[in-house]
């Protein structure tokens, strides 16, 4: 069942796609019609799951579930992997690569290979400073406290002096 992702509770489960480009207003608005229908319709087990979605700076996908009344399952989850892999495909899209990492220059978005930010991170070209997405958090309290952070607070800080 979907439901606007503000009235999810902090303790909802989330799941972070990032796109390794940008996404154009019409390409949302797709993404927004097929998220719409996927989640509307998205059980486990043939319990209804309560989620909603946010699509943040035209590049990530967040999808929250509402716990409390259905968890996901094996099978729901594949589902909406195989919704994201959909996605992908339609959109000629990277979603699902975990090894990439996203982070602020500016208002504009970058993005690269981890190899890269190290690279990067070796170089001074990103600090402690730098803002950067961590795409590893679990809960919407999470994402909201701790998704969009200075290098330092993040994972990311192993690779910064």
């Amino acid at each position: 069942m979907l439901v606007d992702f503000n009235v999810l509770p902090e303790t909802a489960r989330i799941w972070i796609y990032q796109a390794n480009r940008s996404f154009t207003e019409d390409e949302i608005e797709i993404i927004k019609q097929r998220l719409d229908v996927f989640l509307e319709q998205w059980t486990a087990h043939g319990g209804d799951l309560l989620s909603g979605y946010l699509i943040k700076y035209k590049r990530f996908i967040v999808i929250g579930l509402n716990q409390n009344l259905n968890n996901a399952t094996g099978c729901s989850i594949d589902a909406s992997v195989h919704f994201i892999q959909q996605l992908e495909q339609e959109f000629k899209v990277d979603l699902m690569d975990k090894m990439n990492v996203s982070y602020k220059q500016g208002e504009y978005i970058a993005y690269k290979s981890l190899t890269d930010f190290k690279k990067m991170a070796k170089d001074r070209a990103v600090s402690k400073e730098t803002i950067v997405f961590n795409n590893l958090v679990a809960s919407k309290a999470e994402f909201e406290d701790a998704w969009e952070v200075p290098a330092k607070d993040s994972w990311h800080a192993r690779f910064l002096n």
